[in-house]
C-alpha cells in the first residue's frame, strides 16, 4: 500500500454502508434508496443517513428536500467542506439526507484529479461514528466513482426490472463490481418493479426464485407525489411489506457481519 493510500485507508467501521448500484438507469435505484433509508431508521432504529450521489438528486426530492445552495456536494469529496454542513433533516426520526447537486456530475473528474481512491470509504468511514447505517443511491456509471461506491460498501443491492435478460444483467454488474477491487463486498440481487400478471416477469422470477423481488405498485408510484416512502405512505401495502422483508434480511446480514 502506498502512503497516499494509507493516509485514505479508513479504520474499522462501526456501521455499514449499502449501495444500491446498478450500471442501468431507470431499474429503481432510488426508490430502492429512500425506503430501504426509511426501514432502516423507522424499522431498526438505526440513525441512518441516505447520501444521494446521482446529480438527478430523486433520494433528496423524495423526501420533500433539495439542496440548499448549489455546486456544494462535490466539495466534500475534495474536503473544502464537512459533509455534515450539507445533511438536512427529514421528518422522520433518525433518518437524514445528503443531497446531490449538479456538481456531482463533475464528480469522476475530480476524483481521478486527486488521487485519492479510497476517498469515499474513508468520508463513509468518519459519518459512521454519527450514522449506523449509510445508503448509497448511486449513479448508473461505470467510472472512478462507481470503483470508490465499491470499495466504501459493506453490502450492494442491484435492483433488476424482471426480464429474461436479468441473470445477464446482473451479471455483468458483478463483472463490473469484481473488477474494481480485490476482495468486493457481497451483492444481492433484487428484482425490481415485478408483475407477475405479465409472462416476461413470471419467467424471470421462475428463473431467479431465490432473488427477493419489490412487486409493481401504484403506491410506489405515489412516493413520489406525495415525497414520503411507501412504509409511511402505505404501510399495509404489498410494497411496503415487501421493502419491509428485504431490510430485515439486509440488517440482519449485517447484524451476523459485525
Amino acid at each position: 500500500m502506498s502512503e497516499e493510500d494509507a493516509d485514505e485507508a479508513p479504520a474499522p467501521r462501526t456501521g455499514a454502508t449499502i449501495a444500491i448500484y446498478s450500471v442501468k438507469g431507470g431499474v429503481g435505484k432510488t426508490t430502492f434508496s429512500a425506503n430501504l433509508a426509511w426501514c432502516s431508521a423507522a424499522q431498526s432504529g438505526h440513525r441512518t443517513l441516505l447520501w444521494d450521489l446521482d446529480a438527478a438528486g430523486g433520494s433528496a426530492f423524495l423526501y420533500g428536500l433539495e439542496p440548499q445552495e448549489t455546486r456544494l456536494a462535490e466539495e466534500v469529496f475534495a474536503r473544502e467542506r464537512p459533509a455534515t454542513r450539507l445533511i438536512q433533516h427529514t421528518a422522520f426520526a433518525g433518518l437524514d439526507v445528503l443531497p446531490a447537486d449538479e456538481s456531482i456530475r463533475t464528480l469522476d473528474a475530480q476524483l481521478v484529479k486527486i488521487g485519492k481512491r479510497k476517498r469515499l470509504a474513508k468520508l463513509t468511514e468518519e459519518l459512521s461514528a454519527d450514522y449506523a447505517r449509510i445508503i448509497l443511491d448511486c449513479p448508473p456509471v461505470m467510472n472512478e466513482l462507481s470503483a470508490q461506491i465499491v470499495r466504501a460498501a459493506d453490502l450492494v443491492i442491484v435492483p433488476l426490472p424482471p426480464s429474461p435478460l436479468s441473470t445477464r444483467a446482473f451479471d455483468l454488474v458483478v463483472k463490473e463490481i469484481a473488477g474494481n477491487t480485490k476482495r468486493h463486498p457481497p451483492i444481492l440481487p433484487v428484482l425490481s418493479m415485478l408483475d407477475m400478471r405479465r409472462a416476461l416477469h413470471k419467467q424471470a422470477h421462475e428463473a431467479n426464485p431465490s432473488w427477493p423481488s419489490i412487486p409493481y405498485a401504484s403506491a410506489v408510484e405515489q412516493c413520489a407525489v406525495h415525497r414520503q416512502p411507501v412504509g409511511a405512505l402505505a404501510p399495509q401495502s404489498p410494497a411496503a411489506q415487501a421493502f419491509s422483508r428485504l431490510w430485515g434480511a439486509i440488517d440482519r446480514k449485517l447484524a451476523q457481519k459485525g
